[in-house]
């Protein structure tokens, strides 16, 4: 007896129907943040005329501050160097459930412990320096998040609120160093370390202003996409995100997937704080906390957690801090007035959680028994 075959179209018709999900489910990721970036900016626009300001003056000077010429595009790619690696600090872990926000205190602890490294390495070559001060970056940032996930998975403690205490704690541990251990003699109107070899420093990328820190967190973005989408952690990892009980009961490594994702994440936002010592700042003082951390976590969420959508949020919102100090100029706003703008946006992102699956554009149609 001979094995009946399927008709061709109704082989294809699943391929096509799984092809129609995946469209719908891309083109919803788009277009509600863009809704709630709609949003926001109306609401924004509220809050400047309540202040006597013009909207459209605003943002024309937001655009004009971060992409009207090539200057302040590269001053904007400059300021998206941390925030790429301080979203990945926000959004691996948010795979598995997580919400970590304490990507500014792993920033902290990694720029100091590169300087300290780099000062350490004074008299070895550049490349060898480099290496160890990146070393040291991740090997600090990678373990003052990796607790948090340890606290989370032994002791139960919300990685929320432990993250933000631990960050807090970070800042003031470097505060304590930059002021006291290794604070430089010479440094007196603002504590710093000494500076590091000049071998060590991080150069620009040739033909522009902008440094090698730029490639190296788009770099990341690329290399944790593929580990999180193509890869069984990946796979595990959005397992334990979507049902931690199913996860469990399938016999998935629970605490261990909690600990590498933390620890991944915090790695990545102390290498942005290698970053800036290396090719920004050359020493570690308090000009490393200046909110790049809280920062990724709005462009982590408006990323939707996605690694390779990180990279265009972190460009726009690079770009608007970018342009914080023409806004304050032309306009006579303070600089608080961008960390307003950040605010409404997170909440309106936050908010626009609450549309996914509720439009019926976006739902696959029914088909046929």
């Amino acid at each position: 007896m001979t094995e009946a075959v399927a008709p061709r179209a109704e082989i294809a018709a699943p391929a096509r129907g799984d092809l129609e999900v995946r469209l719908k489910r891309a083109a919803e990721a788009i277009v509600v943040p863009l809704v709630a970036l709609l949003a926001a900016t109306a609401l924004f626009s509220v809050f400047l005329l309540l202040l006597g300001k013009s909207p459209a003056d605003f943002f024309a000077l937001v655009a004009q501050g971060a992409f009207a010429s090539w200057f302040s595009l590269q001053n904007t790619l400059q300021r998206a160097a941390p925030l790429l690696l301080t979203a990945l600090c926000c959004a691996i872990p948010a795979r598995l459930g997580l919400v970590v926000i304490g990507g500014e205190g792993a920033l902290a602890l990694g720029g100091l412990a590169a300087a300290a490294a780099g000062i350490a390495m004074t008299g070895a070559g550049g490349t060898t320096a480099q290496l160890v001060m990146v070393g040291a970056s991740l090997v600090v940032g990678g373990a003052w998040i990796g607790l948090v996930g340890a606290l989370r998975h032994w002791r139960g403690i919300n990685e929320t609120i432990s993250s933000l205490i631990l960050s807090y704690i970070a800042i003031a541990l470097m505060n304590h160093f930059v002021e006291g251990p290794l604070k430089d003699p010479a440094s007196l109107n603002k504590p710093s370390t000494a500076a590091i070899p000049d071998v060590a420093a991080i150069g620009t990328i040739p033909g522009t202003d902008v440094h090698w820190g730029l490639v190296i967190g788009v770099g990341l973005c690329v290399v944790l996409w593929v580990l999180m989408s193509r890869t069984t952690f990946g796979f595990a990892a959005r397992i334990v995100g979507g049902n931690l009980r199913a996860a469990q009961l399938q016999g998935l490594p629970v605490g261990r997937l909690i600990l590498i994702a933390s620890a991944i994440g915090g790695a990545c936002a102390g290498l942005a704080g290698m970053i800036e010592v290396a090719a920004v700042h050359g020493r570690a003082n308090a000009s490393l906390v200046v909110g790049y951390g809280y920062t990724g976590i709005l462009v982590a969420f408006l990323a939707r957690h996605n690694p390779l959508a990180v990279i265009p949020v972190a460009i726009l919102f690079g770009g608007i801090v970018a342009s914080g100090g023409l806004i304050q100029r032309r306009m006579g706003l303070p600089d608080a007035t961008i960390l307003v703008l950040e605010g409404i946006v997170f909440v309106a992102i936050l908010v626009s959680d609450t549309l996914y699956g509720r439009w019926r554009i976006f739902q696959p149609r029914a088909t046929a028994p």
